[in-house]
């Protein structure tokens, strides 16, 4: 069992949303996926307007709406926008067929004012993916890292967030989530590193560590190998493909009457 946390429609060959996630499931089905998660449509915009970040949205609704159980959505929102954010959260979510929400870069998570947000995801039982990083050169204006994400996850305890890419720099991401159990490693989305999810598991135990493969950025097979190759457990390997990603979306998915 695969479930991939992390796909975009950008990067993929086709002139509709349509098209590239369709080209994406022949991909996904050569490499055993089995259920797959979008967000964020095209082009990437790393601060947009409310009105852009609907319209994403919209192109992601329409994608998955011909995979029903097979393909989900998260909500992306700009956290710089909060009163938007909300309504946009309920649109999709609430009222809608996504179960999760993606936060980028526009605004970093440490911040207080995007509490409200966090809270409203936690209600509506939706799973939250904040893409955070390390730069060596300096972060982007608004980027988190993942030090950032675990003072956010002090304040909201009971809430699991998926910290993006580990922040990059894994050795480092990983030191800086370890003590924020409600904090999952997101380990897609970078090169195929001998040693990084071996760590990933000694670090915060196999049961938060989650794959994605950031498709189009990246591709299955090279994102599958840092798991599939990792020197651990079978059992191990098999919560990090799916089984933990499973675990916290059961939940939204059995409330939205979907057979997991």
């Amino acid at each position: 069992m695969i479930w991939d946390l992390h796909c975009h429609l950008s990067g993929v060959e086709g002139k509709t949303v349509d098209e590239r996630i369709a080209q994406l499931m022949v991909y996904a089905d050569r490499m055993g996926v089995e259920r797959l998660i979008f967000f964020m449509g095209w082009p990437f915009l790393t601060d947009p307007t409310p009105q852009q970040f609907r319209e994403q949205n919209d192109q992601v609704m329409q994608a998955i709406s011909h995979w029903h159980d097979r393909a989900f959505g998260f909500v992306y929102l700009n956290a710089k926008y909060v009163e938007e954010s909300l309504q946009e959260l309920d649109r999709c979510v609430k009222n809608g067929p996504m179960i999760g929400v993606k936060l980028w870069v526009a605004a970093r998570c440490n911040d207080p004012a995007i509490d409200p947000i966090i809270q409203r995801a936690g209600e509506l039982k939706a799973l939250i993916y904040q893409h955070t990083w390390f730069k060596t050169g300096g972060n982007l204006t608004g980027e988190s890292t993942p030090s950032d994400l675990a003072l956010m996850a002090a304040r909201h305890p009971e809430i699991p967030i998926v910290a993006g890419h580990t922040g990059g720099d894994w050795e480092l991401g990983l030191r800086a989530i370890q003590n924020s159990p409600n904090l999952y490693a997101g380990i897609g989305g970078s090169d195929p590193t001998a040693g990084m999810t071996e760590m990933a598991v000694r670090t915060l135990g196999a049961e938060r560590v989650i794959y994605g493969s950031d498709i189009g950025g990246r591709s299955f097979a090279s994102q599958l190998a840092k798991v599939q190759g990792a020197d651990i457990p079978e059992v191990s390997k098999r919560l990090i493909l799916g089984g933990n990603l499973k675990r916290l979306l059961t939940p939204i998915l059995n409330e939205k009457g979907i057979k997991v």
